[in-house]
């Protein structure tokens, strides 16, 4: 088979039209309900265009009347800013905080027997079996005053009395952690596992300290299961609603609940529209940044 052969260009074309037909055109129609204006009517809004309806040269006429009104509404409020960097701010310790967890246990997978280690990766991504919505809400008995970890603490004597955790960013920080501690172990149990532990030999027989050369030799290797840890963490955490919905209360601001309520509570699906946005253009940033060093690096190996 030749690598102009229609088999050959098929394979090529099927991802790319799967990401036109389920990304690139869902996004296109959110772009174009963001330069449209509200309304009190089903949908919502008066369509900027409607190409169905316009043709394309009356398409490209109303194209030049476009206006970035919502856009300009984002800017002038301090709600959805406030929205955006507190978002940043949670998914970014949170995501430190799962590092710092799944390490270790991402480590000890990878150093475990192995005959164990398909155990261990099953016990692992065990918690997907299970729904996440129901998950989230077991939380909620275990956090509220009355639930499962203040009687227990009770019970020992360590506190006097009921813990206040629930609707607190405390609250919300243990959601996430527990969540997407799979997507952060799993990256770094790929990487660390496939190690040559002759490497860390070598590094102590030349005088190196095993903490070193944990230091110069393991954490180093396994770099790219961490910046892909990292992004598969942080970049859901971001527009997460449904943790800090349940979890951290009113008092929790986040995008993912500014854009349910801009939809479902004042039904202003335009502006909506551009926070998702304006959302996606900020996490696509660290994305491109990342492929983009990737590449120099690997013109640089070569």
């Amino acid at each position: 088979m030749t690598d102009r052969s229609p088999g050959r260009r098929l394979a090529v074309a099927i991802p790319y039209l799967w990401l036109a037909a389920f990304f690139l055109l869902p996004f296109l129609i959110v772009v174009k309900i963001s330069l449209s204006t509200p309304m009190l009517a089903q949908p919502p809004y008066v369509p900027a265009f409607d190409i169905l309806a316009d043709g394309l040269s009356g398409t490209l006429e109303k194209a030049r009347r476009f206006t970035l009104e919502n856009y300009a509404f984002l800017a002038s409020d301090g709600l959805y800013l406030s929205s955006f960097l507190s978002s940043i701010r949670i998914a970014a310790i949170s995501t430190v905080l799962l590092l710092l967890i799944g390490y270790p246990f991402a480590y000890a997978m990878a150093r475990a027997p192995r005959a164990w280690q398909p155990v261990l990766v099953m016990l692992v991504i065990l918690p997907f079996w299970t729904s996440f919505l129901i998950r989230v809400y077991a939380w909620i008995g275990i956090l509220k005053p009355e639930g499962l970890l203040s009687a227990f603490l009770m019970w020992l004597g360590l506190i006097g009395e009921p813990l206040r955790i629930m609707n607190t960013e405390a609250a919300v920080f243990i959601g996430i952690v527990y969540a997407y501690l799979p997507f952060m172990v799993l990256p770094l149990y790929a990487s660390l596992e496939k190690q040559d532990g002759a490497l860390l030999e070598a590094a102590v027989d030349l005088g190196c300290p095993p903490w070193k050369a944990f230091w110069l030799v393991t954490v180093p290797l396994s770099l790219p299961g961490i910046v892909a840890g990292c992004f598969l963490v942080f970049i859901p955490a971001v527009g997460e609603f449904v943790i800090p919905d349940l979890l951290g209360g009113s008092g929790t601001l986040m995008i993912g609940k500014t854009l349910w309520s801009e939809f479902f509570g004042n039904r202003d699906w335009p502006v909506a529209s551009a926070v998702a946005v304006v959302l996606l253009a900020l996490l696509v940033v660290p994305i491109v940044a990342y492929q983009h060093m990737q590449r120099r690096q690997l013109e640089a190996g070569r």
